[in-house]
This record gives structure tokens, C-alpha cells and sequence, in this order.
């Protein structure tokens, strides 16, 4: 483990082990420019999160990517998350135009410029598969919370992770049935991502009682800029967990309680609601 800037940088062990058989079957410049493009693949995402204001408390490096670790105390929006994690992939498409102009300018290794271009390539697309905790996926889960209740989003966006991530054992697999090998780096890839959606599932609850802590910074850009609130209608006998689950995120909230007849008695801000939620 390295420490930069603050930043703890990390090998995730199957990184180690592609490692390890690149030098075992003489393939140590691959290795290097495979470390080295996916290095500034997440050095885009580093330095997109500063830009926004979060902390980044340490990056774990991946052969197909990496996974950074942010700490935004409820500053994060949903488009500011957007453009975090298309940062990685855009590295790899500047690279990809400079190895381009490389080859137009008739550099010389041009053998080792077709295997960059393709590697950046192979990282960029397949971040960009709508699989957690994949580039692809973050975008998918912003967008997605844009549109339907956050907890909502963390529970079905990572339900379709993991789905997803089946998919990619299961392809990974498939040439067993034809006397074929296994495709073993998709098999570990795949492995990797499964073991990571089921955790981060495991710790839906704790990610949404993070959320409902930082429900402050929604509340102060409410009150900043007078945008609309949105107002969530429950009859009395409603429970709180449920009526929590019903929060937008960006998105201020004003609750309007209703009797058994159907009318409104009381009409109540979000952070009373929080306030009592964490009073239980």
C-alpha cells in the first residue's frame, strides 16, 4: 500500500495474480502499460472527486479498472457522482487519441501502439457495462435515483448487479459444455464482481442511514435557493421506515399526513421525520 496526497493506493489480489502470470510467461511490458493505463484510469476519477469538493480516502487497483473510496459528507449529487465516475473512461479515450496521433506521426512501435489502443479500449468498454461497482453501473444508479426513491434505486440497481454478475460466471463457464477451457480471467472478473454486489447489499441499510444522516445538505440548498419541495402524501398509520423510503435524493421533502377520512392534519417537514427516525 502506497500513500499519496493523502490517498491510500492499492493491488487488489487478482491484480497480483495477473501479475504474476504475466511475468511467468514473459509478458512484463504488457503488464506495465496494463498497470500503467489503468493507474491514470483512476487518476481521472481522483482528481474529479477533488474537483467537486469530496475526499478520496484510498483507490484499490484493478486489472479492468479500480475502486475508489470517497467520503463526501452528503456534498456528492447525483450528476457530480455522473461525472466521477465518467472520468476513468475518458482517460482511457485521451489516450487513445494520443496513440492515434502517435501512429499518424509514423512512430516507430507501432505493434506496441495497436495493443495500447486496444486495452484502453477493452478497460473503457467494459467499465462502462451498467454492472456495480463498475463506471457503467455508478452512472446507471445516479441516473436511476434521479428518477425513483433512493433506497429503491440502491435496492434494485444492485439486485441487477448481481444478475448481471451471474451472467458473467455463467458466460464464463459456458465452454465447458463444448470440451472448451474456462475463460479464467472473465470467470475472476466475474467472481470479483458477484462477491462486491453482495456485499454492498448486505449494506443497503447502513449506505441508507448514511444517506438520511447527510439529508442536511439537501435541506440547506433547499433553503439557499428556494427550489420546490416535493411533497410525499402517508395516511397516520403509515411506518416510518416506509415514509423514509420515499426521499429523492436532491430532492427536499414536506409530508402531508392523512386521517382515516383522507385529510390532511398535519403537514410535516423531512428533518422532523429524520430527527425521530434516529430518536427510535
Amino acid at each position: 500500500m502506497i500513500r499519496i496526497a493523502g490517498i491510500h493506493f492499492s493491488l487488489h489480489p487478482l491484480f497480483v495474480i495477473i501479475m504474476l502470470l504475466s511475468i511467468l510467461t514473459g509478458q512484463f511490458l504488457e503488464l506495465l502499460t496494463l498497470f500503467t493505463i489503468v493507474l491514470i484510469h483512476e487518476l481521472g476519477h481522483v482528481c474529479a472527486a477533488v474537483l467537486t469538493g469530496v475526499t478520496v480516502k484510498s483507490v484499490q487497483l484493478l486489472p479492468f479498472g479500480g475502486v475508489a473510496v470517497i467520503e463526501d459528507h452528503g456534498k456528492l449529487t447525483a450528476y457530480h457522482e455522473i461525472g466521477i465516475a465518467l472520468a476513468g473512461p475518458l482517460q482511457n479515450g485521451l489516450m487513445i487519441l494520443c496513440a492515434f496521433i502517435l501512429q499518424r506521426a509514423g512512430y516507430e512501435s507501432n505493434a506496441f501502439l495497436t495493443y495500447f489502443i486496444g486495452a484502453n479500449m477493452i478497460i473503457a468498454l467494459f467499465n462502462l457495462l451498467p454492472i456495480l461497482p463498475l463506471d457503467g453501473g455508478k452512472v446507471m444508479q445516479a441516473v436511476v435515483s434521479l428518477l425513483i426513491p433512493y433506497y429503491s434505486a440502491l435496492l434494485w440497481c444492485g439486485r441487477v448487479s448481481i444478475a448481471s454478475s451471474i451472467l458473467v460466471i455463467v458466460y464464463a463457464l459456458l465452454p465447458l459444455g463444448t470440451t472448451g477451457g474456462v475463460r479464467l480471467n472473465l470467470l475472476m472478473i466475474g467472481t470479483f464482481l458477484i462477491y462486491s454486489n453482495i456485499t454492498d447489499h448486505r449494506n443497503l441499510p447502513y449506505r441508507f442511514v448514511a444517506f438520511l444522516m447527510n439529508r442536511g445538505a439537501v435541506y440547506d440548498r433547499y433553503m439557499r435557493t428556494g427550489a420546490f419541495a416535493r411533497p410525499i402524501v402517508a395516511i397516520s398509520a403509515k411506518p416510518l421506515d416506509d415514509i423514509l423510503r420515499l426521499f429523492k435524493r436532491n430532492q427536499y421533502h414536506f409530508i402531508y399526513v392523512l386521517n382515516s377520512e383522507g385529510k390532511v392534519v398535519a403537514v410535516v417537514p423531512e428533518q422532523r421525520l429524520v430527527s425521530s427516525y434516529f430518536r427510535i
